[in-house]
């Protein structure tokens, strides 16, 4: 198993992380550490500093291209994200989310776009919404050595068929069914399952049920891991924020503050200063200046 390195003094384990490792943390019950990413800068961050998964979620679409939703982010997109972050991730495990209309159409299309991020993009496992409907696509995945992180409860590809972005499993019926779309996906060959926005007592029942870890995101804490946007973990998001997620940082006033300052000693004449100018070398400065007298 390759080791990668990681900057002088970080601490953090340099093996690189794989499908069974994420599956023996859950039989060892080490908490799993997940987070998104959609560019090089990101992943090389969010790699070095020791989370377990890196996510290129479909969330882009809402977060960094300004989408109302998830539904028009393309295979294209996906693959040119995921292409940005395999370049900055050298450790983690690498999960890309296939986007809707890219696994709706047929299972071979969808195996076929599957491929597409593994080969050409270097995803080690993709991200598919949807329980029991979803179970020869990910038979057909697991058949073809491709890993698949399954999701479940609120699935923000279906928010019109959901009515909007509301809790899931709510009811004693709807509880049910997530344990059976969880028990389904995971019989189907799912190494993983997020759970998203569903009460936390049907999720801490789930994991328990479960051999393959649960990544909870607005789950409760008795999830396997835990998995949030990086811009809601930094407080880049725009609009409104959901309750589950934490700020660890408030980077958008000191972002805001670096360009405003930037903005004020440009059109003051303050920058750029002596210290981020070149100049010719004095021989041939004095050359120039001579010359320009002429």
């Amino acid at each position: 198993m390759s080791a990668h390195p990681t900057p002088q003094g970080s601490g953090r384990e340099t093996r690189k992380v794989t499908v069974p490792d994420i599956l023996g943390k859950k039989s060892r019950n080490d908490k799993i550490s997940c987070l998104t990413a959609y560019d090089y800068p990101t992943a090389r961050l969010l790699d070095a500093a020791g989370v377990d998964i890196i996510l290129v979620g479909d969330s882009l679409g809402m977060v960094v291209l300004g989408y109302e939703n998830t539904l028009p982010v393309t295979m294209e997109e996906m693959l040119h994200h995921t292409r940005a972050v395999r370049r900055g991730t050298a450790r983690a495990l690498l999960v890309a989310d296939m986007p809707f209309g890219s696994f709706q159409l047929g299972v071979n299309e969808a195996v076929a776009n599957a491929v597409r991020f593994v080969k050409e993009a270097g995803a080690e496992a993709v991200k598919i919404e949807g329980g029991e409907k979803r179970l020869e696509l990910i038979a057909r995945l697991a058949e073809n050595d491709i890993p698949v992180m399954a999701h479940i409860g609120l699935t923000p590809q279906s928010v019109h068929a959901l009515g909007g972005f509301k809790m899931q499993g709510k009811t004693l019926a709807a509880a049910d069914a997530l344990r059976r779309d969880a028990r389904a996906v995971e019989a189907a060959g799912a190494f993983s399952l997020v759970l998203e926005s569903i009460p936390a007592e049907v999720a801490e029942r789930i994991t328990r049920e479960l051999r393959i870890p649960t990544i909870g995101i607005g789950a409760g804490p008795a999830c396997d891991g835990q998995v949030l946007v990086w811009h809601d973990l930094v407080g880049l998001s725009f609009g409104v924020e959901p309750k589950f997620a934490r700020r660890y940082a408030e980077l958008r006033p000191l972002l805001e503050q670096a360009v405003g300052r930037f903005v004020t000693d440009v059109t003051s004449g303050h920058f750029p200063g002596e210290a981020e100018t070149t100049h010719l070398p004095a021989e041939v400065r004095e050359q120039w200046l001579s010359r320009s007298k002429r």
